[in-house]
This record gives C-alpha cells, structure tokens and sequence, in this order.
C-alpha cells in the first residue's frame, strides 16, 4: 500500500468527524452548515473557470494576500480569479473587502475525488496558495492535470519540515509537483528544500505581509470616527483577539481606567463567532460596550467598541493611540502586526508570536514593539504607551520605516506568476 493510498483512507476516515466538527462549530456560527457540496469540490456553477486560483486558509492569510489580489486584478483583467478559503470566516472577509469582485469557493477536504473533481470544473491556469497549506491529494492531481501550483509567501516551521521528513518519499513527491516556493525566509526556503523541494524552484522573497496597501483616507477616515467619541481619549485598539487575549486585555483596561477614566478600548476579536462572547464578556467586567453593528461609532459615555463585523482592522487600527495585536497571550501564536506598523502605530505584542516569530523579532529589535506577558506587564505598558507622546511617537517612526524597508516580496512574486502564466511551450 503506498502511502498516498494510505493517506487518503485517513482522510476518508476522518471524513465523518470533520462534518462533525462543522456541525458543532454550526452551533454557535450557521455559515459552519452551509455549501457542503463545495467540501466534495462540486464548484457552483456561476464561478468562471480557466483562470487563477489563489488559495488563502482563513482570516489571516487572506489579508497578507490582499495586495497580490490587487495586483492580479490590475494585471490580468481578462483572468478570472477565484480565492478559496477553508474557513467560514475566511469567506466572510473575502465578501466584506471584495464584495462581488472576487469569486469566492470553499477549498474541498482533500479526498482524491473531490480534488479531481474541483481542479477539473475550474481549471486554473495556475494555482497559487499562499503560506503552509499543503495538501497531497490536491497538490498531485493538479501536477497530472498540468496545472502549475505555487506556493507564496511560503513558511514552514522546524515542527512541521521534522514531521514530514519522516515520509521521504511521499513528501519528495508532494513537493515536486510546486512549480515555485516563494520563501518568507532563508530558513523556510532551507526547510522546503530538506522536505524535498527542487532547490531551483525555490526563492527567498520576504513578507508579502510588508508589501500593504495602505489606504490614503484611512488617516482622514479615522479622525471622523474619533471625533464622534471625543478625539482626544486615549485610545487602545486590540485587534484579532482570542479569548486568551480577551482574559488579560479586559480586566487590564478595567484597572487602567482608575487612572485614565477617558480611555477608550476597541476590540477586535478576530473570529465571528466570539463577536458576541467577547461582547458579553467585557459587559460581565462591568465596561459600558456598545457595538459597530448598532453605530459606525460610539458616543463619549462608551468605554468598550467592540467591532463584531469583519474587514474593519485596518480603519480602526488607523484610530488607536496604541495597538495590541491578538493571538499571541494564548496558544494561538499570535497575527500580523505589520498593519499597525504601517500605520505608525506602537505594537504591544503578547508573550507567544511563533507563527510570527521574524516579523515579532524585527519589531521588538527596531523599538517599534514591545513584549507584554500577563496583565500587570499589559496594564504598564499600556498606561506608559497611552501617557507618553513622545514615545508613541517614536515607536510608531520605528514601525513604518522598518515595514518600508522590507518591501519587495510582491515584486519578485508577481514575476514568478508571470513566468508560470507565460511558460515557453516545450518541444516534443
């Protein structure tokens, strides 16, 4: 039995518990029991084929994917472009940032049927997927269809290079059929190659997380928002929150008020579901919430803004005096703090940014950044950041310059996307 047989009775087998799974996250969040076809790659009929799949697993990796979007839109009009994501959430942020402009599918579970099935009703001229999402069984029919398949702003922890080294032969064949690696870092691209990635497909790019799209009338935008609650609150954003971060940040701000009574807490919890939980919990704490769904702003009286509506981080990044960036106080292993960065804002990081480990080093190392293990560290460093102009200022100087430096990836990964598109016809 070979192992790609053996993988797909694995996940043949695990079948029933992930529709589990979708069932009980359904319970909290209805978008988990709907387009199941798509799960088995039967692809809606509205969706274009013959273009550009750009695959991003949730949240996070469709945003650092935005400015690539954008640019495939600008440069290939006449392509199709379709995003898949594997999380409902993920949809929901392609619907708010795009609306009708981008194609939206989910990714199906990787059964060799299914991935057959949806690689054969769209038929991508390319397929691109952007950071660790590898998966066999779709990675292997789209090299028997021809497909090229690239991976950008490719990472993949020591962990996980240590696990699939343990299969030789079935990784090697995996990582042959990627036609291109763009490498966050030398030692992703180092990592890939020990999985057994041809080391002339693969190429250190950077981040495409520094290449964003800042908006010019986020800035603009943002002094409106804050005038509706007085623009001279002190105001701490604390963006893509767990519940993790939510159990330190909120009773932190409740004792920060005893001595800033006008600050202003905006949380962002980073998933739908927990809109409410977060919302609920920040009441129970004895915050005066009120909620975006309900006013674009809040008024001076409002202690707790909670966001419970996706694609907003950039805007209300863009209003703070400060900025937490959530995953990294629990076991999540923390998000982008690039977007605060950009915006010149100070970044106060958690204790765990593994997923994020460079981008966290780089900050941390450049003064834009600092490191918050628990309240007590949160609840000081908040009040220092808040009380200290100066500082911010500096801070924030650190941050923009530092993601200006480390601009480039976008380039380098639209060349690569132009050389597979255009690919020179080989001679029998």
């Amino acid at each position: 039995m070979t192992m790609r047989v053996l993988y797909s009775l694995v996940i043949a087998f695990s079948t029933p518990f992930v529709l589990l799974y979708f069932c009980l996250r359904g319970l909290r969040d209805r978008s988990w029991l709907r387009r199941w076809g798509e799960r088995f790659g039967f692809v809606p009929a509205n969706i274009k084929a013959g273009g550009i799949l750009l695959h991003a697993a949730s949240v996070g990796e469709f945003n650092a994917s935005r400015p690539l979007i954008k640019a495939l839109q600008d440069s290939y009009p006449d392509l199709p472009l379709t995003i898949s994501t594997l999380t409902p959430s993920g949809a929901a942020q392609v619907r708010d940032i795009a609306g009708d402009k981008l194609a939206h599918v989910f990714i199906p579970i990787d059964l060799p049927g299914a991935a057959a099935r949806f690689l054969k009703r769209l038929a991508p001229r390319l397929i691109i997927v952007m950071e660790t999402e590898i998966w066999p069984n779709l990675y292997l029919q789209a090299a028997r269809l021809d497909i090229p398949l690239m991976i950008a702003n490719a990472r993949i922890s020591r962990r996980s290079a240590h696990r699939y080294q343990k299969m030789p032969n079935f990784t090697r064949q995996i990582m042959h059929s990627v036609s291109w690696f763009g490498a966050q870092t030398a030692d992703d691209e180092d990592r890939f190659i020990s999985c057994g990635a041809d080391p002339r497909r693969a190429e250190r790019t950077g981040n495409l997380k520094f290449d964003l799209d800042v908006s010019a009338d986020l800035t603009a935008k943002a002094q409106v928002l804050r005038a509706g609650w007085n623009p001279h609150r002190p105001v701490l954003v604390a963006g893509s929150t767990h519940q993790s971060d939510e159990a330190i940040i909120v009773p932190a701000f409740c004792e920060l008020l005893a001595h800033l009574p006008e600050a202003l807490l905006i949380l962002v919890p980073r998933h739908p579901e927990r809109f409410n939980r977060a919302t609920q919990f920040a009441k129970a704490a004895g915050l005066q919430v009120a909620l975006h769904s309900e006013a674009e702003s809040c008024s001076e009286m409002t202690q707790c803004f909670v966001i419970d509506s996706m694609g907003l981080l950039m805007t209300y990044y863009a209003c703070a005096d400060v900025a937490f960036v959530g995953g990294s106080m629990g076991d999540a292993g923390g998000h982008n703090a690039l977007e605060a960065a950009a915006l010149g804002k100070p970044v106060m990081l958690g204790r765990n940014t593994e997923n994020a480990s460079e981008i966290a080093a780089l900050l941390l190392g450049s003064g834009a950044a600092l490191r918050v293990n628990n309240q007590q560290e949160f609840l000081q460093t908040a009040e220092t950041l808040l009380t200290n102009s100066g500082l911010r200022t500096r801070m924030g100087q650190a941050g923009k310059a530092l993601v200006e430096q480390n601009t480039g990836a976008l380039k380098l990964t639209l060349n690569a996307i132009e050389r597979q598109l255009f690919k020179p016809e080989q001679p029998d």
